[in-house]
């Protein structure tokens, strides 16, 4: 007897061994990026000459995590055409703080519902009882992540720009833990540099 076999079956169990690697490689993409911004009115001092990125005040600088995000900062503002220079040389000074928040979200549901319903008929009652179980399980952990930067002269100690950025992922999300968060954030805190002072916008994460 010839023995059968099942292309198509064959194909279905191959597929997600194929799909797997490239899976794996790929980052949960975030919502958008809420961003606040305000600035003096003359922003003439902005976008040029040389800036020190540094911690903020009451920020821990040996942090690894805040040296991941004044990194990305240091980033955007090369973009924008500072010169990113030592802490004790730039005219103006970046100062970087971040603040992380996990929460679990609550059910919006109880797990049970009974539902009773009403027809017309013939024969019985016409009144029926229905049991519906929500097996999805409780949501995930969210959690928030907040970057905020201050522009500071650093001759006059006044602060010439300002700005926060954060965003929320799923706690178990890389862009919640590493580098690729910070990237996301400052990338969109400084999108349209200086922007609209005390505007808040959505900033939509590049792919």
């Amino acid at each position: 007897m010839a023995q059968r076999t099942f292309p198509p079956l064959r194909a279905a169990l191959a597929l997600p061994l194929l799909l797997a690697p490239g899976l794996s490689g790929c980052v949960a993409p975030t919502g958008p990026v809420e961003v606040t911004r305000f600035h003096l009115p003359d922003t003439a001092m902005l976008a040029r000459g040389t800036v020190a990125v540094v911690a903020a005040p009451g920020a821990d600088p040996s942090s690894i995590e805040l040296r991941a995000f004044s990194a990305a900062v240091a980033r955007e503002l090369q973009r924008q055409g500072y010169q990113e220079v030592a802490a004790a040389a730039g005219a103006q000074l970046a100062e970087v703080r971040i603040e992380r928040h996990t929460s679990q979200p609550e059910r919006r549901r109880g797990p049970v519902s009974v539902g009773v319903g009403g027809s017309t008929g013939s024969y019985g009652s016409g009144l029926g009882v229905g049991i519906g179980f929500d097996l999805s399980g409780r949501p995930p952990a969210m959690t928030e992540t907040r970057l905020g930067v201050v522009l500071r002269d650093r001759a006059s100690g006044r602060v010439v720009w300002e700005g926060r950025a954060s965003f929320t992922v799923r706690a178990d999300s890389p862009l919640a833990t590493t580098e690729l968060g910070a990237a996301q954030l400052a990338a969109a805190l400084f999108k349209d540099f200086p922007g609209k002072s005390g505007e808040t916008v959505l900033v939509k994460p590049t792919p």
